[in-house]
């Protein structure tokens, strides 16, 4: 008490000190003390208040706990009153044990009295429900049959309060109620008839759906009120709980799977495309089935039932165990495709699941998928195993028929340009494009599939190709004579060659996402090669022609006057006739190739030492012959690369220059264009050089020493860019001692 009064004088001092901080602040002292005597009559009124409301507090919760003590001393005596008065009633409530029994009778005759009219006439109402459900009344069968099971268990009920172990009283109303139980049942096979066909009669009568789903739901509540008593009492009437919605979508199940499976009319043995139509039927009645649904039977089924929803799984599942089966036969490589295509496409297309009016009912997304992904990779999986065994097939029928026209008397038909071909190009392509327009409906990954398929298979019929190209050549070699068009036919699988190129690439531009590869290299350095094979055995058939008139060059017939190149040249261009239908680039390769031949040919004939000059005239006349025969064969060759932009000069010029060492008049120049020759055509080598001055015959052993030792000193550089011309060419055997003679 002593530390509060002085903490209230400090800060009494500590408040006075504040105030009167100035001097002319001393003038308002009795100011100050006056506002402060009203502050202090203020907090001792507040406080007072407040005590005094608290002593009023204390006095209220004082008399309350002297009333409460009150009440609970009287509560006190009343118990006690209580229990003497529960002891004296003991014996009293034990002699009221047949009142309690005859309470209990009254209950059951009650009950009895109250269906005493259904108690009487069970037969009678029995026979009308029966009559009711022939006639299709179902709501009111069922109201007379939920009056007799209402008064079937409510005596079972009172029987089994009163004696629950007298079961020879519940078998009897059990026994008497006996047909209830029947009529139960017949109704309930009326209710599954009308639910089995209740995709048409909700068209022609939706009452009838109503009126069935009324008393499912009538049963429902029943069942529900059933059970409920049974946790109270223990007692569940006979035949509860029916669960007749459970059963209801037991029957639109079966109904369904029916429906789907009934839709196969035809076997492959009766119909080929019995699979495309199975589906189809399928997709039209699974379809119209849920867009009735939709729009007629979703207004019959309360909006718990979820119905469309129900009908869509329903479907899905039924429709995915018939799938599974359809799968599991042995099925062949168009039928796999058939079904996936409709698997993977149509099903959840706008044509089926996907239609306009049950989108915006249905998110046909959330269904899973009607196939699992392993079953959908075996049918693929097998669908290319049995694509590769007919696609070799195919491949191998196409060529042995291509190979029968190439024996044929006629020519090959030719294409708009004129240039000949066979069907073998199309007969393939047509093929492929089929194969792939098909693996194109089921996914973009199985086409890529199917296309890299094919080129592998490609590849190998291509090796077939160029074989039977040989054989088909080397047939003909054994007699000209036969076959008559072999010409021919021999530039169709030539050009055959730049179409299957042509159709390859048209394929991949449209069926493929990815560049050339080294599958397409193999496939193009094939057709090249068997391209070439024919450009060469065509050249062989003109050569073998030209033979004769080969052997004529640089002997003395020809040095005379005669008339081998002019009958080269006429040949030549007999033959390029039918070659010029020979498609690029091809053609222009063959022309080099025969322009070559043909200067290569010429050049053999000088290195043989067929004649050799005798006079500075014979070489002059042979010099100025060959320089004429090699205009000869620009202006041919000229004329047959026309359009092809090929330079015709520089291969007969090689014939120009030889001519030129034969043409030299003065034996001390021969180095000099000896030297020009071999820096022009570096490929030559000392044979033909020796083979040259032996034809021109006037060199010496010597000169010829000292030619070949300086050219050997001086030998050029090879020149990459030059075409070779002389590599290729032999001289006939011989020593160089003898060329040096």
């Amino acid at each position: 008490m002593e530390e509060t009064d002085r903490e209230a004088v400090a800060t009494a001092v500590q408040r006075v000190a504040g105030m009167l901080q100035r001097p002319d602040q001393l003038d308002k002292v009795e100011q100050y003390r006056r506002r402060e005597a009203r502050k202090k009559a203020s907090v001792e009124a507040r406080l007072k208040a407040a005590i005094q409301s608290q002593l009023d507090g204390v006095r209220t919760g004082l008399s309350q706990l002297h009333n409460a003590l009150g009440d609970v001393k009287d509560i006190q005596r009343s118990l006690g009153d209580v229990s003497k008065d529960w002891r004296q009633s003991i014996n009293t409530i034990e002699n009221l044990k047949d009142v309690k029994d005859a309470v209990v009778q009254h209950s059951q005759l009650a009950a009895a009295v109250e269906n005493l009219k259904n108690i009487f006439s069970v037969p009678e109402i029995v026979q009308e429900a029966h009559g009711l459900i022939e006639q299709a009344e179902l709501l009111q069968a069922h109201r007379k049959l939920m009056d007799l099971e209402c008064s079937r268990d409510d005596l079972m009920y009172e029987q089994y309060r009163m004696d629950v172990k007298n079961t020879h009283d519940m078998n009897l109303i059990r026994n008497y109620f006996g047909e209830v139980q029947n009529l139960s049942e017949e109704l309930a096979k009326q209710l599954w008839m009308v639910l089995q066909r209740s995709l048409l009669t909700v068209r022609r009568d939706p009452t009838m759906v109503v009126s069935v789903v009324r008393i499912i739901e009538r049963e429902e509540k029943i069942d529900r009120r059933m059970l409920d008593r049974k946790k109270q009492t223990g007692f569940i009437p006979p035949g509860r709980p029916k669960k007749w919605k459970e059963k209801m979508f037991e029957v639109l199940e079966r109904t369904v799977s029916t429906r789907i499976e009934g839709s196969q009319s035809d076997t492959r043995e009766s119909d080929k495309m019995w699979l495309v139509r199975l589906l189809e039927i399928t997709r039209k009645y699974v379809q119209d089935d849920l867009i009735v649904i939709k729009n007629l039977m979703i207004q019959c089924f309360p909006p718990n039932y979820d119905i469309l929803n129900k009908f869509f799984t329903l479907y899905h599942k039924a429709l995915s165990v018939r799938i599974e089966e359809l799968a599991s036969e042995d099925l062949e490589a168009n039928e796999i495709v058939s079904l996936l295509t409709w698997v993977l496409n149509t099903y959840k297309s706008a044509e089926m699941m996907g239609h306009p009016e049950l989108t915006t009912e249905m998110d046909v997304d959330s269904m899973g998928p009607l196939l699992p992904k392993e079953v959908v990779d075996q049918l693929l999986s097998k669908y290319i195993q049995i694509f590769t065994s007919n696609i070799t097939g195919w491949l191998r029928k196409a060529l042995e028929t291509d190979k029968k026209d190439w024996k044929k008397d006629t020519e090959p038909e030719a294409d708009q340009d004129g240039y000949y071909q066979t069907t073998l190009p199309a007969i393939v392509f047509q093929m492929f494009e089929q194969n792939l327009q098909v693996a194109a409906q089921i996914d973009e990954i199985f086409k890529q599939e199917v296309l890299r398929l094919c080129l592998k298979q490609m590849t190998s019929f291509l090796i077939r190709y160029r074989e039977e190209a040989i054989a088909y050549k080397e047939d003909h070699m054994r007699d000209r004579q036969h076959p008559q068009c072999y010409v021919q036919y021999m530039i169709a699988i030539i050009n055959n060659c730049q179409t299957f190129k042509e159709s390859i690439s048209s394929l991949k531009k449209k069926y493929s996402k990815t560049e050339f590869n080294e599958n397409d290299a193999a496939i193009n350095s094939t057709l090249d090669s068997v391209a070439k094979d024919g450009c060469v055995y065509l050249l062989d058939e003109v050569f073998m022609d030209l033979e004769q008139h080969l052997n004529e060059l640089m002997t003395k017939k020809w040095l005379t006057g005669s008339n081998a190149v002019d009958t080269i040249c006429v040949t030549i261009e007999d033959y390029f006739n039918d070659f010029a239908k020979i498609k690029k680039p091809y053609n222009k390769e063959m022309t080099f190739e025969a322009h070559r031949r043909v200067v290569i040919e010429y050049i053999k004939a000088v290195m043989q030492k067929r004649i050799a000059f005798k006079n500075p005239d014979e070489r002059k006349e042979g010099a100025e012959r060959m320089i004429k025969e090699a205009e000869q064969f620009k202006f041919l060759f000229r004329k047959l690369s026309a359009g092809l932009g090929e330079d015709t000069d520089r291969l007969c010029d090689t014939i120009v220059a030889l001519a030129e060492v034969f043409k030299l008049t003065d034996p001390t120049l021969l180095y000099l264009e000896v030297s020009t020759l071999v820096s022009k055509y570096p490929d030559i080598r000392e044979d033909h050089v020796l083979a040259l001055l032996a034809m021109r015959g006037d060199a010496s052993r010597e000169m010829k020493q000292t030619i070949i030792e300086t050219l050997n000193q001086n030998k050029p550089l090879s020149t990459v860019n030059v075409q070779p011309v002389f590599r290729d060419i032999v001289v006939p055997t011989m020593t160089v001692t003898k060329l040096l003679k």
